[in-house]
């Protein structure tokens, strides 16, 4: 299958000749100018120690475990690396990039607790998550401690970054409301979706891009700039993580597919799929019918059935657009190896998927 990527040119595209396998955050970074690359190593061992510092609360051995459970656990620090690229297209302040990006991943940390009992979850990030190991009471808890030590730390780079920080948890909290809300009259299935994904998972990617940028001393342009960069890397991100949760090769991939169908959720490539109105969409709808698809084989037929729909296509347009739109955000940032990081960045995010 061939396809076009988004390439760190300015919102240009070029033709991708073959699939690539599942693409991770550390093989984004191996692009970059070298020096940069360094840099970011350099920041994100940083940011991990400080983030392990941050959740030891002297003379509580409990609370320090539960809180870096999910850290110790590992993950992409996606939000980390995007603070800390942003701050490199200007005059980074060391001190107020490793807070500042210790905060947002805080903030992260702290929403998955919370996602996880929503979603009864039994794992997250390969281990047992906080509420299959101490209940969702405790999980609840531990959730807004990691969401007030972020706030602390926040508060050590700037009390604009706090206010920025109370206004994306606002977002996230309507996010996370709207998702699998029942649709209101005139409310399409798709634009509903993609205003979840702005809000739940974009708007964090957004403070990420502002705060990097704000630690940069960049001027307000610029600094808003990143931002509507990282609120269209944002949405693209959860469209990729759909079309993987369809397409990945689990073996290449770490990912099993159809955990979505198996929770129920209604993602992008499921949505264009029913709407196609087409065979494949009337025998999904069937499969569907129930919500989660607790059955190996229905899952694996449903898989199928995405993978063969025009849905797919749709998706992977969606995809493209956004991961544009970001790349085109970054027009009027200043030129450099942190601008083209970013452009690979938007390009990663597409390439991840095939």
């Amino acid at each position: 299958m061939t396809r076009t990527s988004v390439l760190p040119a300015g919102g240009r595209v070029a033709t991708d000749p073959a699939p690539t396998k599942h693409l991770d955050v550390r093989a984004c970074i191996g692009s970059f100018d070298a020096a940069l690359a360094s840099a970011v190593r350099s920041a994100l061992a940083e940011v991990e120690t400080e983030l392990h510092r941050r959740v030891v609360t002297p003379g509580d051995p409990w609370l320090s475990e539960a809180a870096g459970h999910l850290i110790r656990a590992g993950g992409k620090r996606l939000r980390p690396l995007l603070v800390i690229l942003a701050a490199q297209t200007g005059r980074p302040d060391p001190f107020r990039i490793l807070r500042a990006a210790t905060a947002v991943e805080l903030m992260h940390v702290a929403t998955l607790h919370h996602d996880d009992v929503m979603d009864n979850a039994i794992l997250r990030h390969g281990v047992p998550s906080a509420n299959a190991r101490w209940g969702n009471r405790l999980a609840v808890l531990v959730g807004d401690h990691l969401m007030a030590i972020a706030c602390m730390t926040a508060l050590e780079v700037d009390t604009e970054l706090v206010r920025r920080q109370g206004w994306t948890l606002t977002r996230l909290v309507h996010g996370q409301a709207t998702e699998g809300s029942a649709l209101r009259a005139g409310e399409d299935a798709v634009e509903q979706y993609l205003q979840v994904a702005s809000d739940k998972s974009a708007s964090l990617f957004a403070l990420c891009g502002w705060a990097g940028a704000a630690c940069g001393g960049a001027d307000e342009a610029v600094a808003e700039a990143i931002a509507q960069y990282g609120e269209a890397l944002g949405v693209a991100f959860q469209i990729s993580d759909d079309l993987l949760d369809i397409v990945a090769d689990s073996a290449a991939s770490g990912k099993t597919r159809g955990i979505d169908l198996q929770k129920g959720v209604r993602t992008l490539p499921i949505l264009h799929a029913l709407a196609a109105g087409d065979q494949h969409a009337e025998r999904l709808s069937e499969i569907l019918a129930n919500g989660a698809v607790d059955d190996y084989a229905l899952r694996q037929e449903a898989l199928e059935l995405l993978r063969t729909s025009p849905g797919l296509e749709r998706s992977y347009d969606e995809l493209h657009r956004h991961a544009a739109t970001a790349a085109n955000s970054l027009a009027g940032v200043p030129e450099g190896p942190a601008r083209d990081a970013l452009l690979s960045l938007s390009d990663f995010v597409v390439r991840r998927t095939y």
